[in-house]
C-alpha cells in the first residue's frame, strides 16, 4: 500500500487549486532529483464556472465573446494538461493526483486506465452503464449509439512520472455551460450527468466515498486525510 496525503478543498477557485498543484507537482520533481521518494496527493474539489483550455484546445471551441465571459462571471485559463477545451463548476467534482508513477509501478496508459475504471466502478454504484471508447478520452454512456453522451472528462500532465490535473465528474453539474463550447472539440455528441441520468441530485459527499474508495483500492493507497 502507498501512503496518500487525501485533501478534501471543497468549493476552491480555479486558479488557487491551480498553483497548490504545481507546487505539489514542482515538489515532488525536486524530490525525485534530490534522491527522497515524494508523498503520494490525491485533491478532491468544486470550482466556480470555469472554462480551461489545454495543449491541443482550439480558439473556436470557446463560443463566448470576451464580454459573454465577463457577463456571466465564468474564467478562461490556458493551462498545460492534455486535450481540447473543458467546463468546470459547481456539482462536478473533481479530482487531481499528484501521483509518482514510477513508485506506483504504472506507466501513463495504465495510470489514465485505472482513472477511467475508478469512473466506471463509482458510477456503476449507481446503476450507470459506462464505458471507454477509443480515441475519445474520457467516459461514456450509451456507447455505440445516436445518445452517446459523454459523462467524464480526463485529462493530466506527467513529467518525470510525476502527475497532475486528473479527472471531472459530472455529478449536479448545470449543463447549460457545456453548450456555450465544443466540449474536447467533439461537436456531434451530448454531455450528460449523474442528476440528468437518474433524475435526483446526489449528495457529493457519497460520491466522493465512493470514487476515494475506487482510487484506494484500484491503485493500492492507503490515505491520510489532511
Amino acid at each position: 500500500m502507498h501512503n496518500t496525503i487525501l485533501h478534501d478543498l471543497g468549493l476552491i477557485g480555479y486558479e488557487e487549486a491551480w498553483y497548490l498543484q504545481k507546487e505539489m507537482f514542482n515538489g515532488a520533481i525536486q524530490q525525485k532529483l534530490n534522491h527522497v521518494k515524494p508523498e503520494q496527493q490525491l485533491l478532491l474539489c468544486e470550482h466556480p464556472h470555469v472554462y480551461t483550455m489545454g495543449k491541443s484546445a482550439q480558439s473556436t471551441n470557446l463560443l463566448l465573446s470576451e464580454s459573454e465571459l465577463k457577463k456571466q462571471d465564468i474564467q478562461v485559463f490556458d493551462i498545460e494538461r492534455g486535450g481540447d477545451i473543458t467546463y468546470h463548476g459547481p456539482g462536478q467534482l473533481v479530482v487531481y493526483p499528484i501521483f509518482d508513477l514510477e513508485q506506483l509501478q504504472l506507466g501513463v496508459k495504465q495510470f489514465v486506465f485505472n482513472i477511467e475504471q475508478c469512473i466506471i466502478n463509482t458510477l456503476a454504484k449507481y446503476g450507470i452503464v459506462s464505458e471507454r471508447i477509443h480515441d475519445r478520452i474520457g467516459i461514456w454512456v450509451d456507447k455505440d449509439t445516436q445518445r452517446e453522451r459523454k459523462i467524464a472528462a480526463i485529462g493530466i500532465k506527467c513529467s518525470r512520472h510525476i502527475t497532475m490535473h486528473g479527472l471531472a465528474l459530472n455529478v449536479n453539474t448545470d449543463l447549460s455551460l457545456f453548450e456555450q463550447i465544443i466540449p474536447c472539440g467533439i461537436q456531434d455528441r451530448e454531455v450528460t450527468s449523474m442528476e440528468k441520468e437518474l433524475g435526483r441530485k446526489i449528495p457529493m459527499d457519497e460520491i466522493k466515498k465512493h470514487l476515494v474508495n475506487e482510487f484506494s483500492t484500484i491503485f493500492e493507497l492507503n490515505l491520510i486525510s489532511k
